[in-house]
């Protein structure tokens, strides 16, 4: 997918602002068995036809709306991703903004974490 230039900005200048991971990172966290929100920020519909295994879903036209009754620990580790690490990394500098002091943003999202075959889910889990 091509992005609009104007998109690449807003993410780009997020970027700055944000930590981000690669998809190994985050195995390697979970096979450690590591405490960590691990949450999916696409849309519900891409949430529904699979996700990376163990993910929750809080989409992002909501995250906002919804982290603080999901995951009221303002210091708790968060990893987000999305489909190819644009949303999520928009999604954590605007948690960021709201005080949470551990958001990670998984680069190269759920693409790089098919591509790399590591455990997906199918259907609903929030």
């Amino acid at each position: 997918m091509t992005h609009n230039p104007g998109f690449i900005k807003v993410v780009d200048d997020a970027r700055a602002r944000v930590r981000e991971c690669t998809v190994s990172d985050v195995k390697v966290r979970l096979e450690r068995g590591e405490q960590f929100h691990f949450v999916d920020v696409r849309e519900d519909d891409e949430f529904g036809q699979d996700h990376a295994a163990g993910a929750i879903h809080i989409g992002k036209g909501v995250i906002e709306r919804d982290i603080e009754t999901a995951i009221p620990n303002k210091q708790a580790p968060i990893v987000l991703y999305c489909g190819g690490g644009y949303r999520s990394v928009l999604a954590a500098d605007s948690l960021r903004q709201m005080g949470y002091t551990d958001v990670i943003s998984m680069d190269g999202g759920i693409k790089a974490w098919r591509a790399a075959g590591y455990p997906m889910e199918k259907g609903p889990r929030r």
